[in-house]
């Protein structure tokens, strides 16, 4: 698989995430942020706001170079996935939050992400290595976030049956699209990441351990209730690394800025997994 392929199956996985996120959206999502003020007031800082700091620090704490510096800021930038709203099902999180989230964590990054990865290019590889998101790449971008996001909730405002079909079987695809990606890539660039593990991998670990970690805590700290803190913590803790590898492959073109992500695609699982497990514990 060359990389103008790889590039091409991103973009069509991306789309059928996005798609998929559409059909089990509604207008009432959004409105439903009004119920849980405070809930959603955290986790929105701490997407676009405590993460990238955290980011920061991670960053300098490993002393990454300046390509891997920039891929875990793209991660850290990019909105939570459709694996955030499957791990809160199966671990009792507010799952109707993390749905309402997601929508509006992919509309803010609309901005934001942008606005982040420009920074982080300009901040640690400015010296000409990586040249800024142009405008039209942009437009691009937008659009496939958006596009497939809008299509999936017509079709559930129009056709809600058709919706109700099809909301299932498109996610369970979005699932095994993500894995199969995820294992080609992993088999065809094995030596890359392999080289990077030991380099990245701790950074990589701590940035994730630290996101699901910050959901969570705060929300307890808050006192809000447990199924909420759950759905903050894995909406924070778990993104949307294909948006990530698509940015990072698709529009800047620099395969060491993927690798952060490509790694993090890896690792989320078996961090959500166990992150998931310690809450049963701790529950029990």
């Amino acid at each position: 698989m060359n990389a103008a392929v790889l590039t091409n199956a991103l973009l069509a996985v991306l789309a059928v995430v996005m798609a998929g996120l559409g059909l089990s959206l509604s207008w009432d999502d959004f409105r439903r942020l009004r119920d849980h003020p405070l809930a959603a007031v955290l986790a929105l800082g701490l997407q676009v706001i405590v993460l990238p700091l955290a980011c920061i620090g991670v960053i300098a704490a490993f002393n990454l170079p300046p390509l891997y510096a920039v891929g875990l800021m793209l991660l850290a930038a990019s909105p939570g996935g459709i694996t955030a709203n499957l791990f809160s099902h199966l671990f009792g999180g507010h799952v109707a939050m993390n749905l309402s989230l997601t929508a509006l964590n992919t509309l803010l990054s609309l901005v934001t992400l942008p606005l982040i990865a420009n920074w982080a290019i300009a901040h640690y590889a400015g010296g000409g290595q990586v040249v800024p998101l142009p405008w039209q790449k942009l437009a691009e971008v937008i659009g496939v976030i958006a596009l497939p996001v809008l299509a999936g909730m017509a079709v559930r405002r129009s056709r809600p049956d058709i919706a109700a079909q099809l909301d299932r079987p498109v996610k369970a695809l979005s699932a095994v699209l993500l894995l199969v990606l995820t294992v080609v890539a992993i088999a065809k660039e094995r030596e890359a990441l392999l080289g990077a593990a030991g380099e990245l991998g701790g950074a990589v670990l701590a940035f994730n351990l630290l996101s699901l970690g910050a959901g969570y805590g705060l929300g307890r700290l808050v006192r809000l209730p447990r199924p909420l803190c759950i759905a903050i913590g894995f909406e924070v803790g778990i993104h949307n690394s294909t948006l990530a590898l698509y940015l990072a492959l698709g529009v800047l073109q620099q395969f060491p800025i993927a690798l952060p992500a490509a790694l993090y695609s890896v690792s989320m699982y078996l961090t959500g997994l166990a992150f998931g497990a310690w809450l049963r514990h701790s529950r029990a």
